[in-house]
């Protein structure tokens, strides 16, 4: 059976698709090409790297065939799918730390250089001191302004992907902003 993928299907939709044995590769390839890109760019605002952040996404997306029969429709395709990205890129983010403190020191200096290698972020000059001062927030920090500033997630959204009460995520967007703020009139 051909579906076609021109036209937006819902989430409920391409849960059926995916969830049918006939239809479930066609389903998956919906679900891919609907989130790809939104998850490349939620993951690639925390690594900086084209590289890395294509590996966490390949990563997510296996980890979403491989359980996609557990999801359970009490949230929402795609929270559900952030969630596993983000806990990709956490993943990601400790074993970074754990080889690169034990080789080199910090891993923020690994991702610094990817910023500075990165042509995608050449853009404004106050583009690029936004994300250097971003690299000064601890990781759980940055992703919450990543997802509410960038992604203009709400936060019950938020919540649910990251696990935190709604009340903890707003201090941390709020000491977030204020610390970014602090590091851009030093600069």
């Amino acid at each position: 059976m051909y579906i076609s993928t021109l036209r937006n299907y819902t989430d409920k939709e391409i849960i059926q698709l995916v969830s049918n044995p006939n239809t479930s590769e066609e389903g998956f390839n919906i679900l891919v090409k609907n989130y790809q890109e939104r998850i490349y760019w939620h993951i690639r605002r925390i690594v900086y790297s084209h590289d890395d952040a294509n590996d966490i996404a390949q990563n997510t997306f296996v980890k979403i065939w491989q359980n996609i029969a557990s999801f359970r429709s009490d949230s929402n395709l795609y929270t559900w799918i952030y969630r596993i990205a983000t806990n990709e890129t956490f993943d990601f983010l400790r074993k970074k730390k754990r080889y690169v403190f034990s080789a080199i020191g910090d891993y923020r200096d690994e991702l610094k250089q990817n910023l500075e290698d990165d042509n995608i972020f050449n853009g404004s000059e106050i583009e690029k001191k936004l994300q250097k001062a971003l690299l000064t927030l601890p990781d759980k920090q940055r992703i919450v302004f990543n997802m509410k500033y960038f992604d203009e997630m709400k936060y019950d959204e938020m919540s649910t992907i990251l696990g935190t009460s709604v009340g903890a995520l707003k201090a941390s967007y709020h000491h977030a902003v204020k610390k970014i703020e602090k590091n851009l009139d030093e600069d």
